[in-house]
């Protein structure tokens, strides 16, 4: 049943996206991409619990693309690559993943990545993408140096505009839950949000001052503890072949 709601303090909390992810798709003997894929933890755990499955992970932060190949497992292949120009031939795949990465790619390229999306699937396959709802005490720390609002919103635009045209994509489900996301100190925090591989937030000290401000009045002995609201769109591949040309 789809969750209504889009207030963190009344949206159910999700240990395991993959939970999520298994009671609306059907992962057995599945062929899936994910696309921005970081440092792929749900598809490592993916591949754990369904071992008839196989995943290649797109990326384009070379440090990130690094690191994920330092780290190989079986069935798991990374390429370096976006979403907006994957690098395979068309009808490759039976379901797609976008976690918290849709609203990374370019915004004048989002269209054109969920082309490329639908291009790679094959007909019927599902479109996975979940993207952080801009909302919460989370949100209104992390945007004091990196505000999201445009990019989720062109997202969500993006989205809507590929399933209105009706000739790639149809909804068929949407879920809103949140997720806890811990830290144990402020410099735990600094260290996993202010200084990403992927870019360059330009922190300087009167930014790191204005965050712990914000940050400090959640923090207790045992650390800082926050909720992640998220909506979950799954979209299905239509039966129309996509006009697009194969970029292999």
């Amino acid at each position: 049943m789809t969750t209504c709601s889009t207030d963190p303090d009344h949206l159910p909390i999700v240990g395991d996206e993959l939970d999520v992810l298994a009671e609306m798709v059907e992962l057995s003997n599945q062929s899936i991409i994910e696309l921005g894929c970081g440092s792929a933890r749900l598809s490592r755990g993916l591949l754990q619990r369904y071992p008839g499955c196989s995943v290649t992970g797109l990326e384009v932060d070379a440090i990130q693309h690094a690191k994920n190949l330092s780290r190989p497992q079986e069935r798991l292949e990374f390429v370096a690559a976006g979403a907006q120009s994957i690098p395979f031939e068309s009808k490759s795949f039976d379901l797609a993943l976008m976690l918290k990465s849709l609203h990374h790619v370019p915004i004048d390229m989002m269209d054109q990545g969920l082309n490329d999306v639908a291009r790679v699937l094959r007909p019927r396959g599902f479109l996975y993408v979940s993207e952080p709802i801009y909302g919460g005490s989370l949100n209104e720390i992390v945007r004091l140096y990196n505000d999201e609002g445009v990019v989720r919103l062109a997202a969500q635009a993006a989205l809507n505009r590929a399933i209105e045209k009706k000739t790639n994509w149809e909804q068929i489900d949407e879920r809103r839950f949140s997720q806890a996301v811990h830290f144990a100190s402020f410099d735990e925090f600094v260290t996993r949000m202010l200084y990403p591989s992927f870019t360059d937030h330009e922190i300087d000290e009167e930014i790191i001052q204005r965050v712990r401000k914000a940050f400090e009045p959640h923090l207790r002995a045992s650390g800082a503890t926050f909720v992640r609201p998220m909506h979950v769109r799954l979209v299905q591949r239509t039966a129309y072949e996509v006009a697009a040309m194969d970029l292999c």
